[in-house]
């Protein structure tokens, strides 16, 4: 039973507030139950070492043996030891000491049998690289081979002046002299049969790589690397400066052959290339234009990646495919001219162009890649032909002055995503005949307008989504900050993953009855909104779904929902109190983490399971339960418990004499039903029952109209 006694009236209205509670201790019994997770442990695990070896080395282990995965020592002249933590080292990870640009020299102790890519990759000062000899690897003069020399698989970036290669060679690894930015000239000898992709990137001062004339695999001409039919331009020494022509013999140009070349400012292709290699002209920075000549028909991936001095692109009618990342980060490219022969536009082909204006996609385009346009902050119109029958994920992200998309009756998928961050856009057009999309006052709906796929991220203040609508697409008002409110019909049952997120000017929202999910991240970063109430037909609410809803003072969960996603109300700084329905049998992990104004958890039910971190941070805040529920302990969480009573409400305007009647409120958990007993003296009580309340919305308010016949009547409250 739980009472609440003297509180007082008479003709004098004299109120007494004093409280005292009985309870009956078996409804307290319980206790929290943690799950112990086992964990499987992953294949390759981080080594535990000794600090002073652990602070040089980042390592892992694998089958009783060392790899290093990663160096973070001072430089100079390093010795790797044969073993860590009593367990040899064999293995050497790809760049595990790449950009080290203090390390002087590196001896490799006998004991490592794998050297994985090309460990020392700009290594600037390194002047040698030194192999105890064993049966997989060797040095000569400071350059790394393979045991019997004949691979060359690094070079050592600070190596300067002239360097040839020994006639013991027949293969050059990919990247072997990448980043050498202090060699002069590479003379290659006669029993060179393969060199790698890239094995003279980014040599910046290299100014000649000469083939032996009776090489018979590679020819050179003008310090240029060639095949010997001189059909594939193979290298172009990354310190030559000016322009170049390239001969008319080359079909094609391998991949990364002018990667790194920042002293090219252009560069002519002849009319007999067919195709432009992977990464061709990677990082050429200094490339002011390029003329692509009728017969090239593919552009490689990143061919023209990081160009920042590229300023216009003509690609021909012969092109068919432009490669992902191709003229990715050409910052200074303000305009393109695509042929009418292309067919797919790659994933980041023109991401990060922030000059690009305006770029015109011919009829015969069917595909364009994800992101391809991303952070094309300068684009203002673009106009997608009908030939496209595919729109990528984020393909125009973060297009910020974009104003406006027609989208053809051609394209039958859009990528997630597609014209997120478009913060200028108002009205994306479907023409009317297209068989999968729609669009409404610029909004972006499937067909026959059941799903809201995309508002307009420039779309300012409130809107009313329409009747028709069962599905509030993913991501659909994503970033939608101008969006003040919105009105959702009783026809929508599901609410999608991040649909309103970082919606910050949102203040409100009504959810209809109909809803009966709410996804992750709904409404996650909606700064503005101060209230939701969440109706009886949600059973879920998701992971982060109001996390960072810092203005957040109120929220009501329905008797309906079962669990709480993790992070759900993750950092909700304004919130102050929540309650917490009886069906709730979970809580997720750090579901109400750090909402600092919390003081008060009303749970109405059981204790249900918890997640890690529930309520961390929530320092001043307390658990309240009913009674006659089970689970709860002196703590819950890490707060504080208390039982929750009944109280009446002393301080509002309920309380006080109405129409000739005493009365006061009594707030309690709705549904709880509330007995009010009186009695006229304290010192020989005799209490009577004079009233019984049940709780709606969590308040019924109780009134006397026989407290006049008494000189003075006190009443308390319980359970019935």
């Amino acid at each position: 039973m739980i009472m609440m006694t003297a509180i007082k009236c008479g003709k004098n209205m004299k109120v007494q507030n004093s409280f005292s509670t009985t309870t009956n201790p078996n409804t307290l019994a319980g206790r929290l139950r943690s799950d112990c997770v086992a964990r499987l442990l992953p294949l390759l695990l981080l080594l535990a070492l000794p600090a002073a070896v652990q602070a040089q080395y980042d390592t892992m282990y694998t089958g009783g043996s060392v790899m290093i995965v990663r160096y973070n020592g001072a430089g100079g002249n390093v010795i790797i030891p044969r073993t860590i933590g009593g367990l040899p080292v064999t293995s050497i990870g790809g760049g595990a000491f790449s950009g080290c640009t203090n390390l002087t020299s590196v001896t490799i102790p006998n004991s490592v049998t794998r050297i994985l890519g090309t460990p020392f990759s700009g290594c600037t000062s390194l002047t040698a690289i030194t192999m105890e000899s064993n049966d997989y690897f060797s040095s000569m003069d400071g350059v790394l081979f393979n045991r019997y020399k004949t691979t060359l698989i690094e070079c050592p970036g600070g190596k300067a002046g002239s360097y040839t290669v020994p006639d013991s060679v027949t293969n050059i690894g990919s990247y072997a002299f990448s980043y050498c930015t202090s060699l002069t000239s590479v003379t290659i000898g006669t029993n060179v049969i393969s060199i790698g992709s890239c094995a003279f990137s980014c040599c910046t001062s290299l100014t000649a790589i000469t083939a032996d004339a009776s090489n018979p695999f590679y020819s050179s001409v003008d310090g240029v690397l060639f095949d010997k039919s001189q059909n594939t331009l193979c290298a172009y020494p990354g310190g030559k400066a000016g322009g170049y022509t390239i001969p008319s013999s080359v079909t094609s140009i391998e991949g990364g052959a002018f990667s790194g070349c920042t002293s090219l400012t252009n560069v002519t292709i002849p009319d007999s290339f067919t195709s432009i290699g992977d990464a061709a002209f990677y990082s050429c920075y200094g490339l002011t234009s390029v003329t692509i000549p009728d017969s090239v028909t593919s552009i490689g991936s990143s061919a023209f990646y990081f160009c920042t001095s590229l300023t216009y692109v003509m690609i021909p009618d012969s092109v068919t495919s432009i490669g992902d990342d191709a003229f990715e980060s050409c910052i200074s490219l303000t305009s393109v001219m695509i042929g009418n022969s292309v067919t797919s536009i790659g994933d980041y082909a023109f991401y990060y162009c922030t000059s690009l204006t305006s770029v015109t996609i011919p009829n015969s385009v069917i595909n364009i890649g994800w992101y391809a346009f991303q952070s094309c902050t300068s684009l203002t119109n673009v106009t997608i032909p009908d030939s496209v029958t595919s729109i990528g994920s984020e393909t125009f992200y973060r297009c910020t002055s974009l104003t406006s998309v027609t989208i053809p009756n051609s394209v039958t998928n859009i990528g997630y995503d597609a014209f997120f961050y478009c913060t200028s856009l108002t009205a994306i057009t479907l023409d009317i005949n297209n068989p999968a999309y729609s669009s409404v006052d610029g909004v972006l709906f499937d067909k026959s307008q059941n799903t809201l796929c995309a508002y307009p991220e420039g779309k300012a203040g409130g809107y009313t989504i329409p009747d028709s609508v069962t599905s509030i697409g993913g991501y659909a008002f994503y970033y939608c900050t101008s969006l003040t409110n919105v009105t959702i019909p009783d026809s929508v049952t599901n609410i999608g993953d991040y649909a309103f997120s970082s919606c910050t000017s949102l203040m409100s929202v009504t959810i209809p009855d109909s809803v009966a999910s709410i996804g992750d991240h709904a409404f996650y970063y909606c700064t503005n909104l101060m209230s939701v109430t969440i109706p009886d037909s949600v059973t879920s609410i998701g992971g982060h779904a109001f996390s960072c809803c810092t203005s957040l003072m109120s929220v009501t969960i329905p008797d309906s929902v079962t669990s709480i996603g993790d992070w759900a109300f993750w950092s909700c700084s304004s919130l102050t109190n929540i309650t917490i329905p009886g069906s709730v049998t979970s809580i997720g992990d750090q579901a109400f983490y750090h909402c600092t104004s919390l003081t008060s958890v009303y749970f109405r039910g059981d204790a249900p399971s918890l997640g890690s971190s529930v309520f961390d941070s929530d320092n001043n805040a307390t658990v309240y339960y009913l009674p006659g529920t089970t689970g709860w302990g002196t703590t819950f969480a890490g707060l504080p418990t208390v039982l929750w009573k009944p109280q009446v409400q002393t301080t509002d305007a309920s309380f006080g004499v109405r129409t000739n009647q005493f009365g006061f409120n009594i707030n309690w958990a709705s549904g709880q039903i509330v007995v009010v007993e009186a009695c006229t003296d304290l010192a020989n009580p005799l209490w009577s029952p004079v009233g019984t309340n049940t709780l709606t919305s969590g308040s019924s308010y109780f009134s006397d109209p026989d407290w006049t016949n008494y000189p003075s009547r006190f009443y308390r409250l319980r359970s019935p």
